[in-house]
């Protein structure tokens, strides 16, 4: 097939993808099937994101629609891409539409839209995080490659969390905002959504470096690669309090998930840090979102309820309020908080946490939308004014709905983070080990090599053997036993230890951890007669571990008596 026909074929495909949906209020504008499939055909298969198609938040510019940040009467007709826009088109990448948000950018939930409130992709009774919702909508449910969002207090992350994605929000200047409708100017990053983190941080690096438009565009000066035992801090105890149910377990388990990567955890007051992110709105700063779009809900207040969400412009035009020395004064207070939150994590490799605290649905958004949507930015609202990167990654399900968690580093740390992400993102195979490649015993740097980690100690059910092989360097064989019809067990019935059953209490080892390519490497250097199955422990679950070919077990020694190899070692 010619590049240029699976091109075509992406684009039929996501053009019956959205009538198969029928989900309209995900977009604001979508373009002509025909001009997306002729632009398709004639991309150059050569460039990096080739024929790969995307969305467009309606606050960033694209030639040719218009943009109306979710308020019809505040639309115009751009008369050119934003740069973003631009280069990512430049990379081959292919526009299929605008999408909805939450107007003005200004929201966590996705419901304050004139052109309708966005369906959670995995329950339509649900939200879809905001304020990027329509970009992140059309990834989830499949109908772009990626999209592009804003984010000021977490809308290029939320999103993520609630529809199974990765959300970049890079660190901020790194994508010049040259033709992005403002929310805060100097707090606005443009961000990506993608079901990969690999397309995701490329969509990221094709739109980075400064445009000589923007002022506030800055050149990236990527800090030190990941340590060899990164520090993952987390919030205290008393700061994961009030997440919806299930996801302080699922938090947990991510948080168990890179203690097996062979990460240090610590937990760490971050306190600053919140204390930080109820500025945003509850501070002066919101004063620079009247500074960009005041003018407009004023003149058209009488549109307030139709036009204008009713939620958005109180907001808004609260930030007239604020004076001159109310700002200073905030700003002087995160000044503080800022130092206080970066000696917090002072040796720290990158934050985690939850990316949000629940998934309500719209229901419970309508009856309380302030209140709702303040609930959502706990993790997030600090990130812009204090300067950090984030990356938000898919980390499960709860009750069958997404649940995410979120890496936050210091400015220019986006690499650093996306090496995180990606370790906890990539498969892994579990895998038992009773002998030579336990802790402490001659093979274990394979397992090490290999990129494995120590998870725990584990026993196999009771109906396993042990041998010992006569190999350099010495090591035992583990066999399933099982009943043949002299009522003997086989193989290995003449052993030292006689015919008698299983060991009743299993054999000793360990489980450990490695990334799947890994695994596959140190799978393809096991020497014969060793071998990769399917073990039984003695709590009733299986995993991945080490057996041996019977064959290799007859006239070996029984060793199953000891227990496990380790104690047979020591009397040995």
């Amino acid at each position: 097939m010619s590049a240029a026909s699976a091109a075509a074929d992406r684009v039929r495909d996501a053009f019956d993808r959205i009538d198969a949906v029928d989900r309209p209020e995900v977009w604001i504008t979508l373009r002509d099937r025909a001009a997306v499939l002729q632009e398709a055909e004639a991309v150059d298969p050569t460039l990096p994101l080739a024929g790969l198609l995307f969305a467009v938040k309606d606050n960033i510019d694209v030639a040719g629609l218009a943009t109306t940040a979710a308020a019809r009467s505040y639309a115009y007709e751009p008369a050119a891409d934003a740069t973003a826009v631009a280069r990512l088109r430049a990379a081959g990448a292919v526009v299929v539409g605008k999408t909805n948000l939450d107007q003005f950018a200004t929201g966590l939930v996705g419901t304050r839209s004139p052109f309708g409130a966005v369906r959670n992709a995995w329950d339509p009774t649900r939200i879809s995080g905001g304020s990027s919702s329509g970009s992140a909508t059309a990834v989830a449910l499949g109908i772009v490659d990626f999209a592009l969002g804003t984010d000021t207090a977490g809308s290029g992350r939320v999103p993520a969390a609630l529809g199974n994605l990765v959300g970049v929000k890079p660190t901020k200047g790194l994508v010049p905002n040259t033709g992005v409708v403002p929310a805060c100017r100097s707090q606005d990053c443009v961000t990506v959504f993608a079901r990969s983190l690999d397309l995701a941080r490329t969509a990221a690096e094709l739109m980075a470096g400064p445009d000589d438009t923007d002022p506030l565009a800055r050149i990236d000066v990527a800090l030190a690669d990941v340590p060899a035992v990164p520090r993952i801090a987390i919030p205290l105890p008393s700061q994961l309090e009030g997440l919806a149910p299930g996801w302080a377990e699922a938090f947990a388990a991510a948080v168990e998930r890179f203690r097996a990567l062979g990460h240090q955890v610590v937990e760490v007051d971050i306190a600053p840090l919140l204390d930080a992110a109820s500025l945003l709105y509850d501070g002066a700063f919101v004063a620079e979102r009247y500074a960009a779009v005041g003018a407009h809900v004023e003149a058209h207040r009488d549109l307030v309820g139709d036009d204008l969400d009713p939620s958005v412009a109180t907001i808004v035009l609260g930030g007239a309020r604020p004076t001159a020395a109310d700002l200073f004064a905030d700003q002087e207070r995160l000044d503080v908080l800022g130092a206080a939150g970066r000696a917090a994590l002072a040796g720290t490799t990158a934050l985690l946490t939850p990316t949000t605290t629940w998934h309500p649905t719209l229901d419970e958004v309508a009856a309380d939308p302030i209140g709702a949507n303040s609930r959502m930015g706990r993790y997030t609202n600090f990130a812009n004014l204090l300067d950090m990167a984030s990356l938000a990654v898919p980390s499960g399900f709860v009750d069958g709905l997404p649940f995410g968690v979120m890496l936050t580093g210091p400015a220019f740390t986006d690499r650093r983070l996306a090496a995180l992400g990606a370790a906890f993102l990539a498969p892994t195979v579990d895998l038992l080990v009773v002998g030579a490649h336990l802790r402490d015993q001659p093979l274990n740097g394979q397992l090490v090599a290999s990129g494995g980690s120590f998870v725990r100690e584990a026993r196999t059910a009771s109906d396993y053997r042990l041998y010992a092989l006569d190999t350099v360097p010495p090591k035992p064989g583990l066999v399933r036993v099982g009943r043949v019809a002299s009522g003997a067990f086989a193989p290995g019935s003449g052993s030292a230890s006689g015919s008698g059953s299983g060991s009743g209490s299993g054999i000793a080892g360990e489980v450990w951890r490695l990334p799947a390519a890994g695994f596959g490497t140190f799978v393809a250097s096991l020497p014969a007669p060793m071998a990769i199955g399917t073990v039984a422990l003695e709590d009733g679950t299986d995993v991945t571990g080490f057996l041996v070919e019977p064959f290799a077990v007859e006239g070996a020694l029984d060793i199953t008596a000891f227990g496990g190899w380790r104690a047979y070692r020591e009397q040995a």
